[in-house]
């Protein structure tokens, strides 16, 4: 047993660590190849809405590549006139789109086995994988980080303060001064919530906070 492994397992017993790390995530966040990602939708009904658009970016070495940036859009087969008030994506738009398999395939070799991040992951994971069951496809394992609960571990916990229990996108922008301008695309969603892990994260190193194993616990 190695040095390492006997301090872990000490921590073990004397109930500071709950369960065993993951060897895959006993290392530096900055050596980590993250994707960060939002979906522009028809609506928020997992079953009968639509992805209309995948945006993402990789983050790694605390860094955004904006070179690497990945932004496609579907052919729009279910049409809601209520969500054009939010996204602005209407039929007529000359988009170079492409079919739903072809936009998950180009997302699925992009993605490869990075940790994902986005604000709410649960609902855009949930229409992707959705999307890609209905395509005959596997539905991604990846690991994800959701900002809108990794935000809640930088406040302070005291019962003179009062907390949301719920913050979105537009919330961590205010707190953190991004900008808003491309608001409600996939692309520029993607950009703030990148923004804005990187800002927690800076918050969480004041905590100590340096490998990834802190993020999931």
């Amino acid at each position: 047993m190695t040095i390492k492994e006997k301090i872990i397992e000490s921590l073990q017993i004397l109930g500071i660590l709950n369960e065993p790390i993951d060897e895959k995530l006993n290392r530096p966040i900055e050596s980590e190849r993250f994707v960060v990602l939002d979906t522009e939708t028809t609506g928020f009904d997992y079953v009968n809405d639509r992805i209309l658009c995948i945006g993402a970016i990789t983050l790694q070495n605390g860094t955004i590549n904006l070179q690497d940036a990945f932004e496609h859009y579907m052919d729009q087969e279910h049409f809601d006139k209520s969500s054009v008030q939010i996204h602005g994506i209407i039929r007529s738009d000359v988009l170079d789109h492409k079919s739903e398999l072809q936009v998950l395939q180009l997302f699925l070799d992009y993605l490869g086995d990075s940790i994902i991040i986005a604000h709410h992951t649960k609902f855009d994971m949930t229409m992707i994988n959705n999307a890609l069951v209905r395509n005959g496809l596997d539905k991604i394992t990846n690991r994800t980080l959701d900002t809108a609960s990794l935000y809640k571990k930088t406040l302070i916990k005291s019962n003179l303060l009062q907390h949301k229990d719920h913050y979105s996108l537009d919330d961590l922008a205010d707190k953190f001064d991004i900008s808003k301008k491309d608001r409600h695309t996939a692309i520029g969603d993607a950009y703030i919530t990148a923004i804005a892990f990187l800002k927690i994260l800076k918050k969480l190193r004041e905590k100590d906070v340096s490998m990834l194993y802190h993020l999931f616990r």
